[in-house]
């Protein structure tokens, strides 16, 4: 599209500003779901705030290369926008539709504006057309990398919920663990572990690995080292929920585990840890 062109087309828009809003409205209406007074008024401001960036970006040209200089507003309101709508759990094609739902009414207006020129009609509706799917495509990529944020930061809020650090008695720790040990969990439970160490003084670290299905050579793996990170910062560890069956594997892989202190159960683990503390139970009934 050469500038003469994007002048009629910001015109168009500019003066038409009220209008395409009104349109665009009744059109997300039958195309999202979801779609509430509240939601009215963002499309509404979020409309306005695009239609006016279009009005001083087009004139300048470069209207398919939206990477260039004259569209970085224009590029900053996609992402803002897209990164609202995947966090209030919009489809991508419920947000990229508010860019594709301009089409329609510029086209009305276009065609309201050059009757009798069918071949400058037809030259605009395609330069348009390829304008705003542009800027579509945009949104959609915009929106991908937003949720991509979203479910890496949930990720990580998930493993860190997983790995909880408990302090039993004085100077004890217990870590219980429930699903699969992998590098990146293991890191989170590392540095868990090592935190709550340092902001209790506990000499003692119960792993308790009941919940943990399987035991694997990565397993044990993960396991010594957060051991050897724990020794570091002053704290033995005993290891609780060992399970005939997963006895039995650690032997077959070869694991050495005869430095670490491991129990059945979670209770006898707290019994030792008791002892080595030099801390006892009594009954305060006096019987």
């Amino acid at each position: 599209m050469n500038n003469e062109k994007g002048l009629l087309l910001a015109e168009v828009i500019k003066q038409n500003e009220t209008t395409l809003i009104d349109e665009l409205v009744v059109l997300m209406k039958k195309k999202v779901i979801r779609f509430d007074k509240n939601t009215e008024n963002d499309v509404r401001q979020q409309a306005n705030q695009l239609l006016r960036l279009l009005g001083n970006a087009i004139p300048k040209g470069n209207l398919q290369d939206l990477e260039s200089g004259n569209w970085d507003d224009t590029r900053q309101l996609l992402s803002e926008f897209s990164q609202a709508r995947a966090k209030q759990g919009f489809s991508p094609v419920e947000t990229a539709n508010f860019i594709f739902s301009f089409k329609e009414p510029i086209f009305g207006l276009l065609r309201s504006s050059l009757v009798g020129e069918p071949q400058q009609l037809a030259s605009e509706i395609v330069a348009t057309s390829t304008l705003f799917d542009g800027l579509g495509l945009l949104t959609i990529e915009f929106y991908q990398k937003s949720r991509e944020q979203i479910i890496m930061r949930q990720q990580q809020e998930l493993l860190e919920l997983s790995t909880p650090v408990v302090q039993l008695w004085q100077n004890i720790l217990a870590l219980p663990l429930i699903g699969t040990l992998d590098s990146a969990r293991t890191q989170v439970v590392m540095e868990n572990l090592l935190q709550k160490i340092v902001d209790t003084g506990a000499l003692i670290a119960i792993i308790d690995i009941t919940g943990v299905p399987t035991v694997d050579t990565l397993v044990a793996q993960h396991l010594l080292k957060t051991i050897s990170a724990a020794r570091l910062m002053g704290a033995d560890c005993i290891i609780s929920g060992i399970r005939p069956q997963i006895a039995q594997t650690i032997v077959h892989l070869g694991v050495n585990l005869e430095d670490v202190i491991t129990k059945a159960t979670l209770a006898d683990a707290f019994i030792i840890a008791l002892k080595k503390t030099g801390s006892s139970i009594s009954n305060s009934s006096g019987n």
